[in-house]
């Protein structure tokens, strides 16, 4: 309990004077995190109408696919990544490996099954009904598919929230891909790791709240503006 207390307090300590570690492996932390979820979105979103509003061949398969890399081992990923950005892999001209290009692209193909499959899930359980209201207005399946879309922008938004969450907190594939190197690919999850390790885990437990400090205050502004009143 007192090293629970202790790292309450070191957070406060930390975050008061703005500690530079603190605040790199932060900054590093929401930059590696943001853009993977960012780009998980961007594709997973628009591939999520088409699945869940469109029926084609295979489209079980994709479903199925889905669902199994929503539940990806985050070092299975890594693992993954690393090889195929490897001196030797077929990415190893990219000289990617330790990396924040590496974590991104670790942590994108854990964040985009999530938001492909969720916003798939939104479309399927919408109402028939407005699908059939829309197509007699004369939409074309583009314009459906962003109408439908906008109805949908809360479950949307929780997509984006998953993928966020599975990414953030993830610490596997980014030491594998990142080399958790400071002041560079050191995020706040392989900082706690690190820490850990050399038995000092009083700074574990202050970077620990730090991490659900930035957390909360991430998903208190998403579920604002899933809360807030719409307009009639």
């Amino acid at each position: 309990m007192d090293l629970i207390v202790q790292g309450l307090a070191g957070a406060l300590e930390r975050v008061a004077r703005l500690d530079p570690d603190v605040m790199a492996a932060a900054s590093a932390s929401l930059a590696v995190s943001g853009t993977a979820t960012l780009l998980s979105v961007l594709l997973g979103v628009p591939l999520g109408v088409v699945v869940g509003l469109a029926r084609f061949r295979g489209r079980g398969l994709v479903l199925s696919l889905t669902n199994t890399g929503m539940a990806f081992p985050p070092v299975v990923v890594g693992l993954f990544v690393v090889v195929a950005i490897w001196r030797s892999g077929p990415l190893g001209g990219l000289d990617a490996l330790c990396t924040r290009e590496a974590m991104i692209a670790a942590q994108f193909i854990l964040a985009f099954p999530t938001v492909l499959g969720l916003t798939a899930i939104a479309l399927q359980g919408m109402d028939p009904m407005l699908r059939t209201q829309i197509a007699a207005l004369g939409a074309t399946r583009l314009q459906a598919g962003w109408l439908l879309a906008r109805e949908a922008q809360l479950p949307l938004l929780t997509a984006a929230m998953a993928g966020f969450g599975a990414v953030i907190s993830e610490v596997g594939a980014s030491v594998m891909t990142g080399c958790n190197l400071k002041d560079d690919t050191r995020i706040l999850t392989t900082a706690i790791l690190l820490e850990s390790n050399k038995g000092q885990f009083d700074v574990a437990f202050a970077l620990s709240f730090i991490l659900l400090a930035i957390v909360f205050a991430i998903n208190a502004v998403t579920t604002w503006a899933q809360q807030r009143k719409r307009p009639l």
